[in-house]
């Protein structure tokens, strides 16, 4: 009969030694509770236990468990970024016009400034006539700030430049009603009245100025509830009209105005240049809507309104800038605006891929029809 192991011999003499006794509470206390602390050093079971310390070991560590542990450790260093690309959930914030102005102050747009003609040649009788009865020149401390205005005119959407984005982005959210960003391409525009899913393609002639222009109607505090008006308006089951692509005619006849030296008056007196531009261009556009709901107009008229608008603007500047101002000044005081009396029967329509639109530039000067789209 082979005989049991050394460990387990050693285990049996130190329980033999440790065997418990009895005091007199009838307690199983260990035979060592009495000993004095001077005596258990020389005690078997610390002999023994002191011995087989003296030649242990710890095992070694292997490279995965500590390369494990440091990664482990690092967990609560570990700091969340705080950049927009680490949170690509959350939406753009909306971004004001002085804003999205600034970012074309100083940025280099020498490139496109070389492409404007800042003012219209005239020749002949013309030059004559409007030498000696048309609007004074522009101040020469002011011609910075129109040449800023036809720059960006001739300045496209870039879908690379962060800026660009958040301005469509502002524009969306604001007449929607959204709070989530949408993409940059989409039939979702066509519902804002682009004519197709990029909104580029529609900016032929006024450039990013007529995003500018869109972003300050929907982002002023004054012209908001005239925005929210003439887009509704647009909507209307019967007399619907592409409201962005409209607009982007209205800032047409804006520029084509600052050319033909039509706001210089207003300009030299204010002594600036896009207020005046931005207000004659809602201005414009307030003109267009009061048209169109009084006089019943359809998308079949927009050229012709459109022709006939632009003429009104560039003969009266000053008039259509006191209909704003009035019309300003009553939404001030909470009175009825000059839109909200329209009824409106039915739910609004989706605008018809198959409607034609015609803008400024499609009608020829002795033209009696509309034609094509813009």
């Amino acid at each position: 009969m082979r005989s049991p192991p050394a460990g387990k011999a050693l285990v049996e003499t130190m329980s033999a030694e440790l065997a418990p006794s009895c005091d007199k509470g009838n307690s199983p206390l260990p035979a060592f509770r009495g000993i004095s602390i001077s005596e258990l050093r020389n005690h078997s079971l610390l002999r023994a236990l002191t011995a087989d310390a003296h030649g242990w070991k710890p095992p070694a560590v292997s490279t995965e468990v500590l390369r494990a542990q440091e990664e482990w450790e690092a967990v609560d260093t570990i700091q969340p970024e705080t950049g927009s690309q680490a949170r690509p959930e959350q939406p753009e914030q909306l971004v004001s016009f002085s804003e999205a102005l600034q970012h074309f102050q100083t940025a280099d747009l020498s490139p496109f400034k070389k492409r404007i003609q800042p003012t219209v040649r005239r020749t002949g009788l013309a030059a004559l006539r409007h030498c000696l009865f048309g609007p004074p020149k522009l101040h020469q401390g002011l011609r910075d700030e129109r040449d800023l205005v036809l720059t960006i005119a001739q300045c496209g959407l870039d879908s690379q430049d962060p800026m660009h984005g958040r301005v469509l982005q502002t524009i969306y959210k604001k007449l929607t009603g959204s709070k989530f960003d949408c993409a940059l391409f989409g039939d979702h525009w066509e519902d804002l009245g682009f004519q197709g899913a990029n909104p580029a393609t529609d900016l032929r002639g006024a450039g990013f100025l007529a995003l500018l222009h869109l972003l300050y109607l929907v982002m002023d505090s004054k012209t908001w509830l005239m925005a929210q008006e003439i887009f509704r308006l647009s909507r209307h089951h019967i007399q619907q009209f592409p409201f962005c692509l409209m607009s982007v005619n209205i800032t047409r006849i804006a520029i084509q105005a600052l050319r033909e030296e039509c706001l210089s008056r207003e300009c030299n007196r204010q002594q600036k240049v896009f207020p005046v531009v931005n207000s004659f261009y809602a201005a414009t556009f307030l003109r267009l809507a009061h048209i169109w709901r009084t006089q019943q107009k359809t998308i079949s008229d927009s050229g012709f309104v459109l022709k006939d608008l632009e003429m009104l603007a560039k003969k009266s500047p000053r008039r259509l800038l006191k209909t704003l101002d009035v019309y300003l000044a009553g939404v001030a005081k909470g009175q009825t605006s000059l839109l909200g009396a329209q009824k409106c029967p039915g739910p609004p329509s989706p605008h018809s891929k198959d409607l034609t639109f015609t803008g400024v530039c499609d009608l020829q000067p002795h033209s009696t029809e509309g034609s094509g789209l813009i």
